[in-house]
C-alpha cells in the first residue's frame, strides 16, 4: 500500500455544525419577518400615541431584527462553508461570533432605552393609551409565537446533556442569542403593557418611562450572560467537562499520566482536544483513543505520545 493510499485511511472532515443547524435556520428567518413587520408597526404607533414604552419597544424589536438577520446569515454562512479548508476547525464557531455580535446589539439597545426613558421622566409627553396598548398587545402576541417557534430546538441545544457522571452543557449560542432578543422583546412589550394600563387608570404616567428603565437593566443583563459565554468560546477556553472526563479516563490506572491537555469548542456539540501523555510501552496511541471513545463530546483527536 502506497503511503498516500495510507494517509489517506486516517484523513476526516471538519464539519462541527450542530445537529439542528439547518431546522434552526429556518426557524429564525421566520422569526425574522414577523419581528420585521412587528416592527414596522410598533414605531409607527408608537410616533403617533406618543408612548415612550411603545416606541421602546418598537426600536427595540428594529434592532432585534437586525440581530436576528445576523443570527440567519451566521447559520447560512456556516452551512455554505462547513467544508473550506480555509477554516482549519471548521464553521462551527461562526453561530458564537453571531451570537457575540448580536449580545453587543443588545447590550447598546439597553443603554438606548434607559437614556431616553430617563429622559422622558424629566420630560414626560402626552401619552394615548388605548392605542399604545393595542399595539403592545399584538407585539406581545408576535414576541410569544417567535418565541415557540424557536424554542422547538432550543431546549436540544441549551439543556444538559449526561455522559461518563459528567454534566456538559451543548449550546448553540447562536439560536439562543435570537431566543434572548426575542424573549426581551417580549419582557419589554408585557412591560409596555403595564406602564400603559397603570396610566390609562390609575393615571401613573411616570411609570411608563420607570418601566423602560426596568426592561433596560434585565435586558443588560441577558447580553451580558450571552456575551460572556459567546466570548469564552471565541477564546478557546478549555472546557472543564470534558477535561474532567479525559483526565478521568486516562489516569484511572498507572500505565498512562497526561503531560498536557487543551479542550475547547469548535461547534455546539462539538469539542476538539489535543492531548499529550507519558505512557509505558504496553500501551499505544491506538490504546489511548480507544479509552477515550465514550467522550461523544470528542470530534477531533490529537494524541502526543511518549515513553515512560
Amino acid at each position: 500500500m502506497t503511503l498516500t493510499l495510507q494517509a489517506s485511511r486516517f484523513t476526516h472532515d471538519h464539519l462541527f455544525l450542530g445537529p439542528a443547524h439547518d431546522e434552526n435556520a429556518r426557524r429564525t428567518l421566520w422569526v425574522v419577518a414577523l419581528t420585521f413587520v412587528m416592527m414596522i408597526g410598533e414605531i409607527a404607533a408608537g410616533y403617533i400615541t406618543g408612548s415612550m414604552a411603545l416606541l421602546a419597544d418598537g426600536f427595540h424589536m428594529a434592532t432585534h431584527a437586525v440581530a436576528l438577520g445576523i443570527a440567519a446569515a451566521a447559520y447560512s454562512f456556516a452551512r455554505r462553508h462547513a467544508n473550506n479548508s480555509r477554516f482549519s476547525f471548521g464553521t462551527g464557531k461562526v453561530g458564537d461570533l453571531a451570537a457575540f455580535a448580536s449580545a453587543m446589539v443588545l447590550g447598546l439597545v439597553s443603554i438606548g432605552i434607559a437614556g431616553e426613558s430617563i429622559l422622558r421622566l424629566f420630560q414626560p409627553i402626552t401619552v394615548a393609551f388605548t392605542e399604545a396598548t393595542v399595539i403592545a398587545a399584538v407585539g406581545l402576541v408576535v414576541n410569544v409565537v417567535s418565541a415557540l417557534l424557536l424554542a422547538g430546538n432550543h431546549g436540544d441545544n441549551g439543556h444538559d446533556h449526561h455522559n461518563h457522571n459528567h454534566g456538559h452543557h451543548h449550546h448553540d449560542n447562536n439560536l439562543r442569542s435570537a431566543y434572548v432578543h426575542v424573549l426581551a422583546d417580549a419582557l419589554t412589550s408585557v412591560l409596555a403593557i403595564v406602564a400603559l394600563l397603570a396610566g390609562r387608570y390609575l393615571g401613573w404616567v411616570w411609570l411608563d418611562p420607570v418601566i423602560g428603565v426596568v426592561g433596560a437593566l434585565v435586558i443588560a443583563k441577558w447580553a451580558y450572560g450571552l456575551m460572556r459565554d459567546s466570548a469564552a468560546v471565541l477564546l478557546d477556553t478549555t472546557d472543564e467537562h470534558v477535561a474532567a472526563e479525559i483526565r478521568e479516563l486516562l489516569e484511572s490506572t498507572d500505565d498512562v499520566r497526561i503531560s498536557d491537555l487543551h479542550v475547547w469548542q469548535v461547534g455546539p456539540q462539538a469539542r476538539a482536544a489535543i492531548v499529550s501523555v507519558v505512557a509505558t510501552a504496553s500501551v499505544s496511541t491506538d490504546a489511548i483513543r480507544e479509552r477515550l471513545a465514550p467522550v461523544h463530546e470528542l470530534s477531533h483527536l490529537t494524541v502526543e505520545y511518549r515513553n515512560a
